[in-house]
């Protein structure tokens, strides 16, 4: 039998235990409250977060990938902190990957019985062909899903970097993870939904994780977005709005620049902040490893790249 008892997620709110009783406004102001603990408790494992970062980044560098994996809740936070990043950050798709247990049909619909099967966790990762320069993060609530287990000892053998994420101390994915991420916001609105306070706990973290990761490696400048790309008409405005933020340009320059480069926007800003023509333009950025602000320090003498043609 599972010993729901031992689980902080489990257990009964003594501040809701009226929810039922009272009015509306009342119930939503309960909840609130319940909320606003959840990014204090994370804020104690602030450096433990950082940690993880510098590893996801240092992974992703070398030409490793970001997998999520989880079940239920914690799957489907995983699957949509992944599918933002290729639209947020020109990522390739398979930079950022998210599995859940059961597979795409357990997105919408529980697939019974696969969050309970060790092997599965570790079959969903041999298919995507696991390597060590990967980075897997196991979400759980509990901190003992048997999906998130098998998947995360599978990734040890496999030499891969792993990190835990649960909402409930000294837990068992905490224990098989190199770096073990334990967030306590306390017992839930109604007993045991973790897709409330637990979720937002995950859901943050994931949020730190993945920003956290596009920043190191380039895909920020300032707090811009300055890989995005433009796939639809929103995306379009904003790349505009974008160079005009970095540069101080009219809408009409930043047209125009976007057009000369093809919408690339770091291109686009490096080309209006430093005066180079296209082709040198892109030779520093691609020497600058695709960090703008590097490029743009290169370019106006302020820094100087190893093996780079001098500007002229």
């Amino acid at each position: 039998m599972l010993n729901l008892d031992r689980l902080s997620t489990e257990q009964r709110n003594p501040n809701t235990l009226q929810i039922d009783q009272v009015s509306t406004l009342e119930m939503v102001k309960l909840i609130n409250d319940e909320d606003k603990q959840v990014a204090l408790a994370i804020e104690h494992v602030l450096p433990t977060i950082a940690q993880a970062i510098d590893i996801i980044a240092v992974q992703l560098k070398q030409g490793g990938r970001l997998i999520y994996l989880g079940a239920g809740t914690s799957g489907r936070l995983g699957i949509l902190d992944a599918s933002e990043c290729p639209p947020t950050y020109g990522t390739d798709p398979n930079l950022v990957i998210g599995l859940i247990a059961g597979g795409d049909a357990a997105i919408r619909k529980a697939v019974e019985g696969a969050e309970d099967s060790r092997e599965l966790g570790a079959k969903d990762l041999l298919t995507l062909g696991l390597t060590a320069q990967d980075v897997v993060v196991g979400l759980a609530a509990s901190g003992r899903t048997p999906y998130v287990i098998g998947g995360l000892e599978y990734a040890q053998d496999m030499g891969a970097q792993t990190i835990a994420i649960a909402c409930t101390p000294n837990s068992v994915i905490g224990m098989i993870a190199h770096i073990a991420i334990e967030v306590s916001p306390g017992p839930e609105v109604i007993t045991g939904s973790t897709r409330m306070k637990a979720g937002t706990v995950q859901k943050l973290i994931l949020n730190m994780l993945s920003t956290g990761a596009m920043i190191k490696i380039g895909k920020v400048y300032s707090n811009l977005m300055v890989d995005v790309q433009a796939t639809n008409q929103k995306l379009v405005e904003r790349a505009k709005r974008i160079v005009s933020e970095a540069t101080g340009v009219d809408r009409s320059r930043a047209e125009a620049l976007l057009q000369l480069t093809h919408y690339d926007v770091k291109l686009a800003i490096l080309i209006e902040r430093t005066n180079l023509p296209l082709e040198q333009a892109q030779m520093i950025l691609q020497q600058a490893d695709g960090y703008l602000q590097t490029a743009i320090d290169t370019a106006t003498g302020k820094l100087t790249l190893h093996n780079h043609t001098p500007i002229e």
